[in-house]
C-alpha cells in the first residue's frame, strides 16, 4: 500500500474546516499534517485553537489535536508540510482568490470549498458524478499562470446538490430540461457558526439568504457546460428560478423542484421512466470506487412523507441525493422533493470526493 498523501486544511478552525478534520480521520488516501487559520489562532495547538468551539463530534482527532496552527495568510509556511490543501477559508472573495492562487503558485494544489473561484473560466467547479471531464481545463490553468504542480479546483454551492444529480441523470438519459422552479429549505449549519441568531430561527422561517438564489440559478450552467479552448463554456439550459429560505433544521438542505422537459409531449418520460433513470444512475466515482463515493448516488423513496432531513440526510454516508414525492405537475411536467446533506456532500465530504477524483485521475502524481 502506498503512503498516504499529506494534506493541509486552510480555515481549519471554522465549521467547514472542522468537518474536514473529522472526515479525514482514518481516510485511506489522505492524512492531515498541516492546519492553518486566522492570525489569532496561529501559534496554538489545534486543540487549543478550537477549545470550547469544537462542533463536530465528541473528540478532536488525535493526529490533529497537537498540530500547531499556522497563519493561513502565509502560504510559504505550508511548503514541505503538506502536498495539497483543502480550502475552507472564510474571508473576502478577492482575498480568497489571491490566497488560493498564492498556494498554487508554490506548487500546492488547492481543493476549495470557497466560492471565490467558482466563476474563474479555467477553474473546474466539480460534482464528480457530473462534470469530471472539466478536469481537462487544469492543464490550461497551469499554463496560463505558469504554475508547475499547483492548480485550483472548487466545488459548487451546497444548495445545488439537492437537484444537480437528478437533473444530470435525466439529461444523460436523453430527457433535456428546459426550465425549473426550485424552492430550497436550507439548514442552519449552512450559515456557519454561530450562524443565524436563535431568535430568528426558533418558530420561524427566513425567506432570504444573501447571494444564494443567484448561485442556485447560475452555477448549474457552468457544471453542465463544455470545455472548449481550455475554458469552460456554460450550458444554455435549463433556466432556473429559485427561492432560497433558511429553516430551523441543523443539517440537510431540502428542495422542492418543478421541471419542464425540452421535448415534444410524446417524447417526455413517464414517472416510471424517470424513477428508473434515477435509480440506475452511476458515474465515474462509482466506477472508480472512490472512498467517499456513494454506492447509489440517487436514492428514491416512495413514502408520501419522505425525504426528511433528520431521517434521510445520512443516506449513503451523507453523500446521496434522496428524492421523494415524484408526481405530475399542473404547471410544468413533473415535480419532486429532494434532500442532500449540506455539510457532507454539500461541503467537506464533497471536497474530499473531488480530491479523490483528482488523485485517481493522476493529478497528484507529481507531488
Amino acid at each position: 500500500m502506498s503512503a498516504k498523501l499529506k494534506v493541509g486544511v486552510l480555515g481549519a478552525t471554522g465549521m467547514v474546516g472542522q468537518r474536514y478534520i473529522k472526515l479525514l480521520e482514518n481516510h485511506p488516501w489522505f492524512e492531515v499534517t498541516y492546519v492553518a487559520a486566522s492570525p489569532r489562532s496561529a501559534g496554538k495547538p489545534y486543540k487549543d485553537a478550537v477549545k470550547n468551539r469544537w462542533l463536530i463530534g465528541a473528540e478532536i482527532p488525535a493526529g490533529v489535536a497537537d498540530l500547531i496552527v499556522e497563519d493561513a495568510n502565509d502560504e510559504k509556511k505550508a511548503i514541505g508540510k503538506c502536498q495539497f490543501v483543502f480550502s475552507a477559508l472564510e474571508m473576502g472573495k478577492e482575498e480568497i482568490k489571491a490566497l488560493e492562487a498564492a498556494y498554487a503558485a508554490e506548487g500546492i494544489p488547492v481543493v476549495s470549498n470557497a466560492s471565490a473561484n467558482r466563476w474563474t473560466e479555467d477553474v473546474p467547479m466539480l460534482v464528480p458524478e457530473i462534470n469530471y471531464s472539466h478536469l481537462d481545463v487544469i492543464a490550461e490553468q497551469k499554463k496560463h499562470h505558469g504554475w508547475d504542480k499547483g492548480f485550483i479546483a472548487v466545488k459548487p454551492n451546497c444548495s445545488l446538490q439537492t437537484y444537480m444529480m437528478p437533473l444530470h441523470a435525466l439529461i444523460m438519459a436523453g430527457y433535456p430540461v428546459k426550465r425549473m422552479i426550485v424552492t430550497t429549505l436550507q439548514a442552519t449549519s449552512g450559515a456557519g457558526y454561530p450562524g443565524v441568531p436563535s431568535f430568528d430561527m426558533i418558530d420561524n422561517i427566513v425567506p432570504f439568504i444573501g447571494g444564494e438564489e443567484e448561485k442556485t440559478e447560475k452555477e448549474c450552467l457552468k457544471i453542465l457546460g463544455t470545455v472548449k479552448d481550455g475554458k469552460i463554456q456554460n450550458a444554455d439550459l435549463p433556466k432556473v428560478s429559485s427561492t432560497c429560505t433558511r429553516v430551523p433544521v441543523i443539517d440537510g438542505h431540502t428542495a422542492c423542484v418543478s421541471l419542464e422537459f425540452d421535448l415534444p409531449e410524446d417524447k417526455k418520460p413517464s414517472l416510471e421512466e424517470i424513477e428508473k433513470v434515477w435509480t440506475s444512475y452511476s458515474s465515474v466515482p462509482q466506477e472508480l470506487k472512490l472512498p467517499s463515493a456513494p454506492e447509489h448516488a440517487i436514492v428514491v423513496r416512495h413514502e408520501e412523507n419522505r425525504p426528511q432531513p433528520r431521517r434521510d440526510r445520512e443516506t449513503e454516508k451523507g453523500m446521496a441525493c434522496v428524492i421523494g414525492r415524484l408526481r405530475p405537475c399542473n404547471v410544468f411536467d413533473v415535480k419532486f422533493v429532494a434532500l442532500s446533506h449540506n455539510t457532507k456532500r454539500g461541503a467537506a465530504l464533497g471536497g474530499i470526493l473531488n480530491a479523490e477524483l483528482l488523485k485517481a485521475k493522476g493529478f497528484f502524481d507529481a507531488l
